[in-house]
């Protein structure tokens, strides 16, 4: 299945590898026999989330520091025979109201990373972009299929940097002897996925964080919007098939489920798990699209992979693990702490 055997051996950087969707790829290359190493900030959360992924137990080395720092990129990138750029600054909101940093990590930083993919050499180098990019697509309010030629039209900040990595991904590298793919992740979910104070991104996680604590879930819209939510651990296994996976060279690959679902049901999925549990419609953020879902046929086609995880059995997992982690009596107080910083808080699809 897309040649992933062919990593045993391979040194593969994976930019932003200490998060969520970097650990979960460095473990899967560790599987498949590869020598991963991550390149990352690590100051995405305000505790040490690298250990709580797993990031160290995984890749051969960790590299602290800013994809934005051409000296570090460079040393990180040194023999690697494949390269995952997944750092970013992916917060909807956060790059909304710092639109100075979104610049600073998903533009330069691309920019730093590309032209050290130009000096390196790589066999081949993964774009992470995301389904953002769409923004509320042709038909605004419908139950949007989209595919991989529906026009771009982002609303905010970050599917911005998103659209614009993905044409100079191109553009720099068409010409040259190393491969590119650019995957467009749809709303990634999974444990042990972790919200941010102050986003409206991630509402499996803001949903799970406020009905295990007896508070409200709000939606957005009153969870109308459509998106199309993937398990992290599917997200990680089509971007190790895209390493390698001979029809993938050159082309934009949605990475979804192919299957739509709202905010609202996702509600319904926590709240059975925790009866009685609290629903508030809430006003959206500008930069909330109503959203879509992926047309996978080029996924499968070119990565030969279908994800394999349905969202319910999903999202009863990610609640399994958040009531016997730790999280719940040290990260969650402080997150949750008087509902006094979540006024503006509302929760949304993610990416």
């Amino acid at each position: 299945m897309g040649g992933t055997g062919r990593l045993a051996g391979a040194r593969v950087l994976v930019t932003g590898g200490c998060g969520l969707i970097g650990s979960r790829i460095g473990s899967l290359l560790r599987q498949h026999g590869a020598s991963p190493v991550a390149l990352d900030r690590l100051d995405a959360y305000s505790f040490d989330y690298a250990t709580m992924f797993g990031a160290h137990d995984v890749y051969d080395e960790v590299l602290s520091g800013s994809v934005a720092d051409p000296v570090l990129v460079s040393r990180a990138m040194r023999r690697a025979d494949y390269v995952i750029h997944a750092a970013a600054y992916a917060d909807v909101a956060a790059c909304t109201a710092n639109a100075e940093e979104s610049m600073i990590t998903n533009i330069l930083g691309t920019q730093v990373v590309l032209e050290e993919v130009l000096n390196a050499r790589p066999r081949r180098f993964i774009f992470v972009s995301s389904a953002s990019i769409y923004g509320n697509g042709p038909r605004p309010g419908a139950a949007q299929r989209w595919d991989e030629s529906t026009p771009a039209a982002p609303i905010s900040v970050y599917a911005n940097a998103k659209l614009w990595g993905e044409w100079q991904t191109r553009l720099q590298l068409q010409r040259t002897p190393v491969e590119h793919v650019s995957l467009r992740y749809f709303s990634v979910y999974g444990e042990p996925q972790v919200p941010k104070p102050g986003s409206h991104s991630w509402c499996v996680a803001w949903f799970g964080f406020h009905a295990a604590s007896g508070l409200p879930m709000r939606l957005n819209h009153g969870g109308r919007q459509i998106r199309d939510f993937i398990h992290v651990d599917d997200v990680a296994a089509a971007t190790v098939h895209a390493l390698t996976a001979s029809r993938a060279a050159s082309q934009v690959v949605n990475v979804g489920t192919g299957i739509p679902t709202s905010v609202a049901d996702i509600a319904g999925v926590v709240a059975a798990e925790f009866p009685g549990a609290e629903r508030i419609d809430t006003p959206g953020p500008a930069e909330d699209p109503m959203g879509g879902y992926a047309d996978i046929t080029r996924m499968e086609r070119v990565l030969e992979y279908r994800p394999g995880i349905q969202v319910g059995d999903g999202v009863r997992r990610y609640l399994t693990w958040l009531r016997t982690s730790q999280v719940l009596r040290t990260w969650m107080p402080t997150l949750l702490a008087g509902e006094q910083p979540l006024a503006a808080v509302t929760a949304n699809g993610g990416r």
